[in-house]
Formats: C-alpha cells, structure tokens, sequence
C-alpha cells in the first residue's frame, strides 16, 4: 500500500486576495498554482532553493517561467525519455516540485530515438552553444543595466515588465537546453563506471578542480578580508557585523575609506549577486550591502587563512590520482570505454558548469525585473520599494497600465506580506516530502541534483527523525571533521557560521560559497552527487555529506557533530543541552 502524506493542511486559502487565473501561463505538460486535494496522488518534494519563500510575483515568474516552462521545455527538446520536466506547486509561499513522468513505452522509445540523434551533435558542439547563449544572456544583461530607469516615462512600464520577465523565461531555455544534455551525458557515463564496478562515489572526483567564476568571487572576497587586515582595520571588523560596517568604516575614515572604495570596485564587478536562485523577492549585493560584508568580516576573524591555491592543487591532485586508481582496476577493453566517456565529460563538464553558470543565470537574471519593480512603486505610492514584489503577474501590469494601487491593491500587499511572513517561520517544520511517496524515485533530476534517492526519501518518513544521533547519505566530499553545529535555515544566516563550525542545512546553492572557506563540514538534508554542495565541498576540501533527508530535524543548533565524508556517516556526539546541563551543574558545584 503506497504512503501517502497528506495535503489537508496545505489546500486552504492561500495568498489574499488570490484567483486562479492569476497563474495562467505558457506551459507544456501542467503549469504551477497552490495545492489542492487532487495532487495527493502525486510526489512532491521541497525545494530546497527558496527556504524564505517566494512572493507572489515571484511564485509566478519563477514557479511558472522557471519550473513549468523552462524544465518542460528542454525536457521535450532534448528530449529526456522518461520524463517530460517538472511542474511545481505552492504550500503558502513554499514551492514543491514534482517530475512528470512519460510511462507509453512507445514513446518513450521515440524519445530515445530522437534523443539519440540530438545528444551526439550538442556534445559535438557544447562550447559554442553554452557560449553563444551566456553572451546573448549579457548582451541583454548589459541593455538592462545601462537603463537609468528614472528617467523612463511611466507609460514604458509595461513594455518594461514584459521585457524583464521575457530576459528571465530566455535564460531559463538556455539554462536547462544546457543542463538535461550535460547530465543525460554525466548519467551515461555514470551507469558505465558502475557496470564496470567502479565506486559510484568517486565520479564526481574525476571531473573536479575547475575553476567557475563563482569560485572566483570568493577569492576577491578573500583579498579584500587580506586588504583589511594590513590596513590595520581588523578590531572595526570584530565590533560590527555587516549591517553596521560601512558605517562604522565610513566614520573611520583614512585607510578604512580606501577599503571601501576598494569594495565599491569589488561590487561593480561582483555586486550584481542575489543570494537565492532567481528570486525576485531577494535584493542584490549591490542594493543591500550587509552579506558580502558579512561574508569579507568572517575572513578577517579567521585565525587561520584558507589557501585557495592549494585547495585548487589538492582537488586537481585528488581527481587525477581518483582516475588513475579507476583505470587501474579495469581490462584494456573497459579502459577504452571509462577513457571516451571520461574525456566526453571533461569537454562537456556538467559540474563546472553547474557553478559557473549561476553567475550569468541564476544570481542576476531577476534583478532587471526587480528594479523596475521598485522604480514603478515609488510612482504608484508604495509605502515600500519592494510593494509590487506582493502582486501577481496580471495585478502588477495592471497597476503599469495605470490601474490605481493606494486602496484595494495597497490593503492586500499589507495582507499577502503578513501571510508571507507567517508561513516564512514555518519553514523548519514544512514536510519535505507530501502526497504519494514511490518506491523508488527515477527522475535523474531528482537524484542527481535534489538527492531524492531511496535511503534519503525513507529517511523523511521517520517519525522519530528529530531523536535521531546518527544519520546517513550521500558521501559527497571525503574526509572527517568534528564541530559545533550551526543550523541555518538560509544564507541570511551565514554570519553565525565561526571558523570550524559545521554547516547544517536543507543543502546550498552559490550564496554559500563562501562559507566552505572557514567552516570544518557540511551536512545537508538534499542534494545530489551533482549538488553544489557536493561540489564545491570537493573543490574546497571541505568534508560534505548531503541527502540526509532529517538532517536539519535531527542535529540542533549548537550540537557537537562528527562528519564523515568519505562514508557519509553523521554522527551527533553531543547534544547542546546535555553541554548546557553541565555547564550549570558545574557552575553549581563552584
């Protein structure tokens, strides 16, 4: 009999003031909306990208454009045979997704077929075809930021809205026309090293120690936190967190304006950085200064600096000595086909490009849309910036067309962000698995980059999750590693992170990067071979283990954790109330 959790609790209301044609879409196979009580026959998963939410502007331009157009629309281009992309849909502002599955086998044959003829010419011609789309992507990026939005007639603004959000669906056609390719070709090679027994484990290794931009960031980041600390501006550093040091630097004056204007250069470059994934509703580095300065004061408080280069030689050093023991254990026939599949996978490195590609697509592309948002608030009488972030697609062009905001509108805004900010606290207590739970989950998507595998997706369902001291999943970065837990609900949070803590979350994405270079481990609840987690876990040497499935329910915050990456073994050596406890009965006995 098939475990169903239920949907009840999640098919009420949802945002005020919601209809249903306010998500009406372009969509191939089924577009987003909340739940209702017929998805129970399907499985949906938490996604771990948005652990704020989304607004509800943002539930369409991502949930819609993102998920139901831009998975959907590679997954039958390609196509993908068994699956047709994912749809997604809404528990308050937090978005489940679900594969769509292609179960005729005689399509699925003719997928395969044509997937046959397709995958050999986009491996042929990967490098000019991710190229041509990441320059098309900053052509249009370049458009947008040259706009001084201030100086646009009000009467542009509807045209402006559409343009922005067309910027968003584009680059999610590129994104995922790139991606399902560069992983159907990783899956291909992968079920090849396991026929030929090689340790499924060790994949993501053979095709680490590439550099991203992403990559490259952190080591700007890295040098600005050098840069303080021969200014002599470290103590500045150690009595304020980021929502008070431009301040305090710019009261400082003398060397501290020169590091300032130092990090006004690094923001020109690097600023243009959301901290989620396409999300509207999140403001750039540039716009809200506190995270990067955050992430640059955590640098300047290490004792201990972390040797990028060196980290870059190890993972180099890793991979090499990772392929060199795989090929060592195979016959010259078996030898021939790791070598071809391998040098497929190098060309076209579906790990690299997983991390490069959140700097033209996933961290920036929102931001257009974002500004004129912002820009068209402050002419309709928002009382904030970031009002019309709370009005769906249709409300919001509207208001462009000059419907009026003050009144009915303005009243709901006030609403749906009391409701956001309701359902933003739930987030720890969210299932992370709802309706109908399979035997066994096929989509390489959900696998690979979420972590749904078998052991994870059994994991969810223990009713005795939070007791748990000893979890397991995925051995994504080996070596160990012993520390004081730090459970984050998002990348907000990053600065409660000291050196040597061990991270714990639902699973990272790009806005983590910089916490891999002072924390001792990573332990997240989702995440693939593939998940950034994993790989940036790799790149940096950091001991990971993701797809835990209950590992943000199972450790608290403060808990003294052992990781094990390289068996994908967590254990909880001492709970933060049993160290309290002592400490009081200590200070009693005193």
């Amino acid at each position: 009999m098939a475990n169903v959790v239920s949907l009840d609790e999640f098919t009420g209301e949802w945002y005020p003031g919601y209809k249903p044609e306010f998500m009406e879409g372009p969509y191939i196979m089924d577009g987003t909306r909340p739940f209702s009580k017929s998805d129970e026959g399907q499985f949906w998963f938490l996604d771990f990208h948005w652990s704020r939410g989304l607004t509800p502007l943002a539930t369409y331009t991502w949930g819609q454009d993102g998920y139901c157009w831009g998975t959907q629309h590679a997954a039958e281009n390609l196509p993908l045979p068994p699956g047709r992309g994912i749809t997604s849909r809404f528990a308050g502002p937090h978005l489940y997704g679900s594969a769509i599955d292609e179960t005729d086998p005689r399509e699925i044959g003719a997928r395969a077929n044509r997937l046959g003829t397709n995958l050999p010419a986009f491996l042929q011609n990967y490098q000019s075809i991710w190229a041509a789309g990441r320059d098309e992507l900053e052509a249009t990026w370049d458009h947008f930021k040259a706009l001084d939005l201030t100086q646009a007639p009000t009467s542009d603004f509807p045209e402006l809205l559409r343009q922005t959000r067309y910027y968003h669906k584009r680059s999610m056609e590129i994104h995922f026309g790139v991606m399902y390719p560069l992983l159907v070709n990783f899956l291909g090679f992968y079920g090849a090293c396991a026929e030929m027994g090689i340790d499924t484990n060790q994949i993501g290794k053979f095709l680490q120690g590439e550099d991203t931009k992403i990559m490259e960031t952190d080591r700007e980041l890295y040098k600005l936190a050098i840069k303080a600390k021969q200014a002599g501006l470290a103590s500045v550093f150690e009595k304020n967190d980021g929502s008070s040091l431009r301040s305090a630097l710019s009261a400082e004056g003398g060397s501290a304006s020169q590091w300032l204007t130092d990090f006004d250069d690094f923001l020109e470059v690097y600023g243009d950085r959301q901290e989620a994934t396409c999300d509207v509703g999140v403001p750039s580095w540039k716009e809200d200064n506190q995270i990067p300065l955050d992430m640059i004061r955590s640098f300047v408080l290490k004792e201990d600096e972390h040797d990028f280069e060196a980290a870059a030689r190890n993972a180099m050093s890793e991979r090499e000595e990772a392929i060199e023991a795989a090929r060592s254990g195979l016959t010259k026939e078996e030898q021939e086909v790791f070598d071809s599949g391998l040098k497929s996978n190098q060309e076209a490195n579906f790990p690299w490009w997983q991390d490069d590609h959140n700097y033209y697509i996933d961290l920036k592309v929102m931001i257009p849309l974002r500004r004129v948002c912002q820009e068209l608030s402050s002419r309709v009488g928002g009382d904030h910036k970031d009002d019309l972030l709370y009005l769906f697609w249709p409300e919001l062009i509207d208001v462009a067309n000059g419907k009026p905001y003050t009144g009915e509108l303005k009243s709901l805004v006030s609403d749906r962000r009391q409701y956001f900010d309701h359902w933003s606290a739930r987030r720890s207590e969210m299932p992370k698995v709802l309706g109908t739970i399979p035997e066994a989950v096929e989509d390489p998507v959900l696998i690979e980059i979420f972590g749904l595998n078998p052991a994870s997706v059994r994991a969810v369902q223990n009713p005795n999750a939070h007791e748990e001291t000893t979890i397991t999943g995925l051995a994504a970065a080996k070596g160990q590693a012993t520390g004081v837990a730090r459970v984050l609900q998002s990348s907000d949070d990053m600065h409660r992170l000291e050196p040597g803590s061990i991270l714990v979350c639902e699973s990272t994405s790009p806005s983590w990067t910089p916490a891999f270079g002072k924390i001792a481990g990573a332990v997240c609840d989702g995440g693939g071979m593939l998940s950034h987690a994993a790989i940036v876990g790799r790149e940096y040497g950091v001991p990971t283990v993701t797809a835990c499935g209950i590992a943000t329910f199972a450790i608290k915050d403060g808990d003294t954790v052992q990781v094990d990456g390289s068996t994908g073994t967590v254990t909880v050596l001492k709970r933060a109330a049993d160290a309290a406890s002592d400490e009081t009965v200590g200070a009693g006995r005193a």
